[in-house]
């Protein structure tokens, strides 16, 4: 299973869906990484190696809900083994983006994300997916900045912690074998690079 994992994720079959500066892309590329992840996924037993249970209990939702079938794949057991060889700052920008979304789940509705029904977690993301053109127009309107006075730099709006976490979801679901099948892909073993052609004449 992770051979053939690998051997879609070299062909690249996700990455064109998650932006390139996303910290999912080097993770995915990084062989080693994939050694004992089968056995560690799979394992009846399993236990999230960097996110609390209730973290993991929220990534589980989320990506049920923004990618359906990320269950089966175990997305979030997948996403929590590559958070646990990812940087201190990758792994923390992922908590607070997990935080952002739980904390607006319960200015909304009053109950933690992974306790609401699927309309209002739809409802609860279809606005975190088109806050930020709505911020800005009231920034400009109010002249107003998010950004930090010490760096400069804007502040992350919900938005963002959607767009981060959507690439996580979809990165690890579409290197899954069921999200690679999803794109085209038939099973079959691709080569990293071109075996020698056998012929002694050149080709054009």
């Amino acid at each position: 299973m992770v051979q053939k994992l690998l051997a879609g994720a070299r062909v690249g079959a996700a990455w064109p869906l998650v932006a390139a500066s996303h910290p999912i892309h080097k993770l995915l590329a990084d062989d080693a990484l994939f050694s004992e992840a089968d056995a560690q996924i799979a394992a009846a037993e399993w236990e999230p190696l960097f996110l609390s249970a209730q973290q993991n209990k929220l990534l589980a939702a989320l990506s049920e809900s923004i990618v359906p079938g990320s269950g089966k794949a175990r997305v979030n057991r997948f996403v929590d083994l590559l958070l646990s060889v990812d940087t201190p700052a990758h792994r923390e920008k992922f908590v607070a983006s997990l935080a952002a979304i739980e904390s607006e789940s319960q200015k909304r509705f009053g109950h933690p994300f992974a306790a609401l029904a699927e309309e209002k977690k739809i409802e609860l993301l279809t606005m975190a997916s088109k806050v930020e053109q709505e911020s800005k127009e009231k920034e400009a309107a109010c002249g107003e900045s998010s950004a930090d006075e010490h760096t400069g730099e804007r502040a992350p709006a919900l938005h963002d912690h959607f767009e981060h976490l959507k690439g996580w979801i979809s990165g690890a679901y579409y290197s899954s074998e069921a999200g690679m099948r999803e794109l085209g892909w038939n099973g079959d073993y691709v080569f990293e690079s071109y075996p020698a052609c056998d012929h002694a004449e050149s080709h054009d």
